[in-house]
């Protein structure tokens, strides 16, 4: 597919940048998140392009790499993180990310502050701990604890409040899992098996300790050469780390820049894939949580405000969508019973017969994929905005 540069956006320093519409912004996104077709990549070289996949849950990175990859096993995935090549640990806005064995050791160290801002700032068990404990003894106390296996939440914090028994054993190991780059270990991680989440520090798990100084201008050119071109916002809004207009300043000698029709600067690697606006766009149908639309400051580039609060519940859940045309245009959800899977589809607005039929059958290839063990497969659509 053409991937090549809109006349209007050919590479520009200054104050008269090309100016790149939404719809050129969203083609360049889909063009970098492997959406526009399935590649033939492997399982770690598409995580480490995607910088991570956000992972609360076990299975949204299966479904996020399925989607743009051809040929997708759920053994590819799985078999990466039992050999620990993959791995589950919070990094960027603090929230946990199927990373690379290397990009766990690079990006964890970059994006400790803004984990330390939420327990301190933001957290009932920094302020329960804060004062009481001191940071340094209790990451201390946490590793000592998990050098003989790794241990669940209620294991760690039982285990810490020994030492420190004025506070809750949750407070103590949540500061803990925040102090300390703790990864989730198997079986936490594997499609379709069950259990209670278990840590280790990472330098164990990994066999190798994390990087004493990595780069934070690498880590923006690696975030704009997969969600670009960009503000220094949604650089920001992507890392959870503030501050970040020095660094981009820094850069600026090596990069493109262009503005948004709001006139606000974006910055982009040189080299990366500027799709023409009118490239086609298939249907595709993201996990819950998926970074392609938590990476912005502004998200107009892949779904609109009325449409993006319908699919961000209260309780911090994004739920699984569905694009259109290369925007979000509504949400699915995957049932099971002992009848079989259900894919029910709730489109935000009436859908035209070709994309229909076009959902129908991609809704097919994510049944196969992700219950291919069900008895039977069903796919319902609902009401447009019900």
């Amino acid at each position: 597919m053409a991937t090549r540069m809109p006349a209007s956006s050919r590479p520009h320093h200054g104050d008269d940048c090309p100016v790149l519409s939404d719809r050129a912004l969203n083609r360049a996104l889909l063009e970098r998140q492997l959406l526009l077709r399935r590649h033939r990549l492997g399982v770690l070289d598409a995580v480490t392009r995607l910088v991570g996949l956000q992972a609360q849950a076990p299975n949204p990175p299966y479904i996020g790499l399925w989607t743009r990859l051809d040929g997708l096993a759920l053994a590819d995935v799985a078999g990466a993180i039992e050999d620990r090549s993959l791995t589950r640990i919070a990094v960027m806005r603090s929230t946990v990310h199927l990373v690379t064995a290397q990009d766990c050791r690079t990006l964890r160290p970059l994006t400790q502050p803004a984990l330390d801002r939420d327990l301190w700032v933001g957290s009932g068990s920094g302020k329960a701990v804060k004062g009481v404990v001191d940071p340094a003894e209790l990451a201390a106390a946490a590793r000592e604890v998990l050098a003989d296996a790794p241990l669940t939440t209620a294991e760690l914090g039982e285990a810490l409040r020994r030492r420190w028994p004025d506070v809750a054993a949750r407070h103590l190991a949540y500061a803990a899992r925040t102090l300390l780059p703790l990864v989730q270990v198997p079986p936490r991680g594997i499609w379709g098996v069950g259990g209670r989440t278990r840590y280790a520090t990472a330098e164990s798990w990994l066999g190798e300790p994390l990087v004493a100084d990595p780069s934070p201008a690498r880590m923006v050119l690696r975030y704009l050469a997969a969600y670009g071109p960009a503000t220094v916002k949604d650089v920001q809004t992507w890392s959870g780390l503030t501050r970040l207009r020095p660094v981009l300043d820094g850069l600026r000698h090596r990069l493109r820049t262009f503005r948004d029709t709001a006139g606000n600067e974006l910055f982009d690697v040189p080299g990366a894939p500027l799709p023409d606006p009118d490239v086609p766009a298939p249907v595709r149908f993201l996990p819950e949580f998926d970074n392609i639309l938590l990476s912005h400051a502004d998200r107009g580039r892949i779904i609109g405000d009325e449409d993006r609060r319908r699919i961000f519940t209260r309780n911090g859940i994004v739920r699984a969508t569905f694009l259109v045309d290369g925007f979000v245009r509504g949400m699915w959800a995957l049932d099971r019973d002992r009848a079989g899977a259900v894919l029910r589809i709730e489109p935000f607005a009436p859908l035209g017969a070709a994309d229909r039929a076009a959902l129908s059958e991609e809704g097919g290839r994510l049944l196969a994929f992700a219950a291919a063990d069900a008895g039977a497969h069903d796919i319902r659509f609902a009401p447009p905005g019900g």
